[in-house]
């Protein structure tokens, strides 16, 4: 592995230069490259953030030796395409959350990583966030005793026209795939996977959810509320509540710069608010989690196991499948 760790930017959207942006604040970090479907997009993208080469294929970026990581950062629909196409080629991959549309897929994909002993991570930027893992580190400690509920919200509204990439069912289009993703992550860090999914959801003309619910039930008693859609307003906050004490994540949950722990559960309790920013955007924590695990020749992250995309994955389909959701070719 060379000194900087190499990165190649797969597309060109707007999460493809966010994602960008904060890899240039890591100075163990270059970005060597770019590929797009178009050779004009893509030089554009390269001009824009100053990368040395423009790649007018995914192909030619796959079979890039100058790059050591590719970040995939297509719609979700292309996402197993892509990440497939650069660990054939040889090269580790960190994919653009929802890994891929389905968990048959996720499962695929990790098939391909393990067959090849190539990194692979989905890039789900909260499990990577510093107030995110304290959090976690606290609720292991026992802060606030047996976790018993867990509530996430994601949403807002938007005039999004039947094209567009949130309504189409062929580029896995509704709330669900692009906002709830997060809210059962959440749940997923705190609970493991359910054993009871139940869910109701609203679907657009196009047949992609518009307004989700969910409730995940555990044997042990637990039990996770979670919403997401693109219909209304929500707050986007997360709460947990335990047997000795709950904790309390501001908007955004799923990228927080604090949160609020009340140790015991009588009116009296004395709040301990905990601050811990996120660099950048919030992409850079992610980016030094996949590199720490290049530089020590790991396959997969302990904070990011592909287990855990599986399992998420597996919730998606159990929800889709409860509300009527398919995608074309399923």
């Amino acid at each position: 592995m060379t000194q900087k760790i190499r990165w190649g930017v797969l597309a060109t959207g707007g999460i493809a230069a966010d994602f960008t942006q904060d890899l240039k604040l890591l100075p163990d970090a270059e970005v060597v490259a770019v590929g797009s479907r178009s050779k004009e997009a893509a030089q554009a993208f390269a001009d824009r953030f100053d990368i040395p080469r423009a790649h007018g294929s995914w192909a030619e970026l796959a079979a890039d030796d100058g790059v050591d990581i590719v970040y995939v950062a297509t719609p979700h629909h292309a996402h197993f395409e892509a990440a497939a196409l650069c660990l054939e080629a040889g090269r580790a991959v960190l994919c653009e959350k929802p890994f891929t549309l389905n968990a048959a897929d996720s499962r695929a994909l990790v098939g391909i990583a393990r067959k090849h002993g190539s990194f692979l991570m989905e890039g789900m930027w909260m499990r990577c966030n510093p107030a995110v893992r304290k959090l976690l580190a606290l609720v292991a400690d026992g802060a606030i005793g047996d976790v018993g509920t867990v509530h996430a919200d994601f949403a807002f509204p938007g005039d999004f026209a039947p094209t567009h990439r949130l309504r189409d069912p062929a580029l896995g289009g509704g709330a669900l795939l692009d906002l709830g993703v997060y809210p059962v992550s959440f749940a997923h860090l705190l609970l493991g996977s359910p054993d009871t999914v139940t869910a109701w959801a609203s679907l657009t003309p196009e047949g992609v959810d518009a307004n989700t619910g969910m409730l995940l039930g555990y044997d042990s008693g637990a039990l996770a509320t979670l919403s997401c859609g693109i219909t209304s307003a929500t707050p986007g906050r997360a709460f947990v509540g335990g047997s000795a004490g709950r904790i309390e994540v501001p908007p955004l949950f799923l990228r927080p710069d604090s949160f609020t722990l009340y140790r015991g559960t009588g009116d009296d309790v004395e709040p301990e608010v905990f601050r811990i920013p996120y660099t950048g955007i919030g992409f850079v924590h992610e980016a030094e989690e996949a590199m720490r695990c290049l530089r020590e020749g790991l396959v997969e992250s302990p904070l990011m196991r592909w287990q855990d995309t599986v399992e998420v994955m597996e919730v998606l389909d159990t929800v889709r499948a409860r509300i009527g959701v398919r995608y074309p070719g399923e």
